[in-house]
């Protein structure tokens, strides 16, 4: 009899096989982060095409990324916008970041995606003061820790109209735990009750199950 960890791990592969097939670019971004000895923490297949998707509905032509690790779902969204679209994502580990550089150069993103090393909260009152056009589509999927202060920040950038995408917020049920010392748990949990609260914004979250084990995402769209 199969666990129910098998059963999650064949009805993704399944799901992948039949609708979100890796292909070379991608096949050598996993890898070439895993020789580099980056954690194994990507988001899955399926999950990249969720975002490849929301972006495409949502017409994104700019697109903000909060935590990059090697830029496989830097790919995956990069791929969704026009020519003219540009996506900024922002890595605190320099070794990180040179790894999706390269990555990126090879799916021939280079000119679309950029990298900027450092920080997230030190990068994006760097964005700021550069008065960027607003982005369409923000997805934050770094230090849990700071999840309140990074959808700040997504607010503050975003266009009414833009989505707001919070990766991992289930953190395998302790999500609700009021009383959890756990950093992360916190973090994720102040995060939510900011989408919950804010006048600008409308949003859900869903649990999720699957080769990335018992997790889910929120999304928010930003009212106005």
């Amino acid at each position: 009899m199969s666990t129910a960890q098998e059963a999650w791990d064949d009805v993704d592969a399944y799901f992948t096989t039949l609708l979100a097939p890796d292909d070379e670019v991608l096949t050598e971004a996993l890898r070439d982060s895993d020789a580099a000895g980056l954690p194994q923490i990507a988001v899955s297949p399926n999950q990249g095409k969720l975002l490849q998707l929301l972006a495409r509905i949502q017409g994104a032509r700019r697109v903000l990324e909060i935590g990059t690790l090697g830029g496989y779902s830097t790919i995956w969204l990069a791929r969704a916008l026009p020519e003219d679209g540009r996506l900024i994502t922002l890595e605190y580990s320099a070794v990180h970041a040179e790894v999706a550089r390269r990555n990126l150069d090879r799916a021939g993103l280079g000119e679309i995606a950029q990298v900027r090393v450092g920080p997230a909260l030190e990068s994006l009152p760097k964005l700021a003061e550069e008065h960027p056009e607003p982005f369409d589509l923000v997805f934050i999927d770094a230090d849990k820790v700071n999840n309140p202060q990074y959808v700040e920040w997504a607010l503050r950038l975003t266009r009414p109209g833009g989505l707001i995408i919070l990766d991992n917020v289930v953190r395998g049920g302790r999500v609700t735990d009021p009383d959890s010392e756990d950093p992360s748990v916190r973090g994720t949990r102040a995060a939510l009750e900011l989408i919950a609260s804010h006048p600008r914004l409308s949003g859900t979250a869903i649990q999720t199950v699957g080769t990335k084990g018992y997790d889910g995402f929120a999304l928010a769209r930003v009212t106005v």
